[in-house]
């Protein structure tokens, strides 16, 4: 496959409302987020030679900055002409097209960037439908300039541009046709999903879905509790597709642990209607884990972010949720002792997914969130009874199974309001060994 030559030179402007309120500002400032659109334009190869924070009285219809500040950043263009100027805040198409003609070069807006990440990354066929489903709505009322992304000539959408690209002028009609074809195939991978979600029903392994901002260290930490080889890099958006693997907790509970998505600040909103069936896990998790970059400046807003996407999705607020504060490595060592003192906490561990440190009180924690109110009993069935031995299949969690005699010895972890239902059907076969764990 032929590879283009992609763009090197950058700048990179952060677009700061003087009016932002102040709890907000406390949370995350200026040169915070401009460190982040730093970095988001690095993970899209792009070399910058250029970043400065552009305070912003009242956004400008016509140019969202000011006419000063556009002359200002003209000078530098023509001065040093970058080949894409990234603009961190949203531009509308009339703004977009209007400050590329005043700086004589492609402008890309935070919205782009992170579609352009997503477009190069998504490795599944579901990812790269979903991430294409987005591209297109944002595309759809700027009136593409060229469709590079269904050929596939290179990673991304193009919105950088480059030789050997094929330009294929295109209109809202086959936009539009597009969008119903891919919304068509996203709903057959929907009822995949939920036809595999169904099925683990049937052999009901609690599901905990870990979630974060992105680059919090989830890949990682996933690699850790499950062996695996994710992808887990210093690297925005490392992970797009959702990973699943079984897990087998220190008491002998099996859990399905999800690997998903790495949220971020002023997520667009393209992205979190487009990837809501990649998310679904998340909103089907029996616990979610939150996994936090401790070590982070901004951990505290990032925090904030993350919960306000989760709200966006649908999460309900009463989800059990266990907080894990990862990367203590990288802090001071009195720090790390600290928090690993405190373990104990349900609602919080510390851990370094690098190291293993903390990982035992969170594989106790997950443990007690996943089996919290859950009773342990004995079930002693027929090999011959198929029906029974469906039925517990089917509505409890099987911790054991003994085959001997022709009988079938399973031990079983059921919710409360189910025991009913086991005692009136088993009658005598059943013995309660445990009653609430954790």
């Amino acid at each position: 496959m032929a590879k283009n030559k992609l763009v090197s030179h950058a700048f990179v402007i952060h677009v700061e409302p003087k009016n932002r309120e102040r709890g907000e500002r406390a949370l995350r400032d200026a040169q915070a987020r401009l460190d982040e659109a730093v970095g988001l334009t690095a993970a899209i190869h792009l070399k910058v030679v250029q970043a400065q924070i552009s305070p912003l009285a009242r956004p400008i219809p016509a140019t969202l900055l000011g006419s000063g500040k556009v002359e200002e950043i003209a000078a530098l263009a023509r001065a040093q002409e970058p080949e894409v100027i990234i603009v961190n805040a949203h531009l509308t198409p009339v703004q977009q097209r209007n400050l590329e003609k005043a700086w004589n070069s492609k402008v890309l807006d935070r919205t782009a960037v992170i579609l352009e990440i997503f477009g190069e990354r998504a490795a599944t066929r579901e990812g790269r439908l979903q991430v294409e489903l987005a591209h297109l709505n944002y595309q759809r009322s700027r009136l593409v300039r060229s469709w590079t992304h269904l050929e596939r000539q290179r990673g991304g959408f193009g919105f950088l541009g480059g030789p050997g690209e094929s330009q294929i002028e295109t209109d809202r009609r086959l936009i539009a046709e597009r969008i119903v074809r891919i919304k068509a195939e996203l709903e057959k991978v929907k009822r995949t999903r939920s036809l595999g979600r169904q099925a683990r029903r049937r052999v009901p392994f609690p599901v905990v879905a870990l979630v974060g901002y992105t680059n919090a260290g989830k890949s990682t930490l996933f690699n850790r509790l499950t062996e695996s080889e994710v992808l887990a890099k210093d690297l925005l958006f490392a992970t797009l597709d959702p990973t699943m693997r079984g897990v087998k907790l220190p008491q002998g509970t099996k859990i399905i642990l999800s690997d998903t998505v790495g949220f971020i600040a002023d997520l667009p909103t393209e992205l979190v209607a487009a990837f809501r069936a990649t998310l679904e896990e998340v909103l089907e998790a029996d616990v979610i884990v939150h996994v936090r970059d401790t070590a982070h400046d901004e951990s505290a807003a990032q925090k904030a972010d993350v919960l306000q996407v989760l709200e966006e999705l649908g999460v309900p607020p009463e989800r059990p949720m266990l907080e894990v504060l990862n990367k203590i490595d990288l802090l001071e060592p009195e720090q790390r002792q600290g928090l690993l003192s405190h373990n104990g906490r349900r609602e919080a561990v510390a851990v370094s997914a690098l190291t293993g440190d903390g990982i035992p009180a969170l594989l106790a924690a997950l443990e007690a969130g996943v089996t919290r109110g859950n009773i342990t009993v004995k079930l002693k069935l027929d090999a011959a009874d198929g029906g029974a031995l469906a039925f517990a299949y089917r509505h409890a969690q099987v911790l054991e199974r003994r085959d001997r005699g022709g009988k079938i010895n399973l031990s079983l972890r059921i919710h409360p309001d189910d025991l009913g239902r086991f005692e009136s059907r088993f009658h005598q076969k059943i013995t309660i060994e445990q009653g609430v764990i954790g």
